[in-house]
């Protein structure tokens, strides 16, 4: 199909769009509050796709090896809330190189996942990790000195060694996310899963594997859909871009402090 794409976005209810043509929003990257790949471009982008009243139905292409719990969940709930308000709009995932963790989360509220054979997608699990530099610090003679009004308030601080205590306080909160994880793709994905043991291991499949145990329910593509599928072969990308001022930001490396903080407060990760 012929590809229209939206440069500079517009509000929903602007008429975008006056002929019969798919919608497609693009989630790409890693999935963060901080990352083009949010919570509030990519509902404000499935907004206005689903509102325009020309479009025969919407299309979430995937590329994203996971990310936040937080705004995977955000982007799930908002696909639910559109389907529901649009009962009559299709609304399809199309897997491009990965969906894992994350981007899965997303996806399995979709009509349908369409995958390519060899697309990785699943990794159903979740991940914290950082750094420890206690033993760099007593080789190079360094005392970590740090004040805290609570007995938690330090946790995971990579300049003081491990609290076992922590960790297990840690692997808990881990272990419930993942449990909100599994029982998101069950209610997404309901009986079209298979019985496999290390489903919900965090173990990647290909796309293949994908579809013969549920986890994807065909193979296919932006345009496949577009033309065979919604009957509508042109294709207006709806998705949320960055304007002038944030790519000359992120140029001039105005996101290195964020980045820095990143790298020293964690937290869970859909990866």
């Amino acid at each position: 199909g012929v590809l229209l794409a939206v440069f500079d976005f517009h509000l929903p209810g602007n008429g975008m769009g006056a002929e019969k043509h798919t919608a497609l929003v693009a989630l790409e990257g890693e999935i963060s509050s901080s990352s083009m790949a949010n919570a509030m471009n990519i509902n404000s982008s499935l907004l206005a796709a689903f509102e325009s009243e020309s479009s025969a139905g919407v299309v979430l292409r995937i590329n994203s090896p996971g990310g936040s719990p937080v705004q995977a969940g955000m982007i799930n709930d908002e696909i639910h809330r559109l389907r529901k308000l649009y009962p009559n709009k299709p609304f399809y995932v199309v897997v491009e190189d990965i969906c894992a963790s994350g981007g899965y989360y997303v996806a399995v509220a979709a009509d349908q996942i369409l995958v390519d054979k060899a697309s990785l997608v699943g990794s159903i699990g979740v991940m914290m990790e950082g750094f420890g530099f206690t033993g760099l610090m007593e080789k190079l003679g360094v005392t970590r000195r740090m004040i805290t009004s609570g007995s938690n308030k330090g946790m995971l601080d990579p300049f003081s060694k491990e609290n076992p205590k922590q960790v297990e306080m840690i692997k808990t909160m881990i272990d419930e996310i993942h449990q909100q994880f599994i029982t998101v793709v069950k209610e997404g994905r309901g009986d079209r899963l298979k019985e496999v043991s290390d489903l919900f291991s965090g173990r990647v499949w290909n796309g293949e594997q994908a579809v013969k145990i549920g986890l994807a329910d065909d193979y296919g593509t932006v345009d496949t859909v577009a033309r065979d599928i919604f009957k509508a072969p042109d294709i207006l990308d709806y998705t949320m871009k960055e304007n002038f001022a944030e790519r000359v930001a992120k140029r001039f490396g105005a996101e290195v402090g964020t980045a820095a903080g990143k790298a020293l407060v964690k937290t869970p990760d859909l990866k």
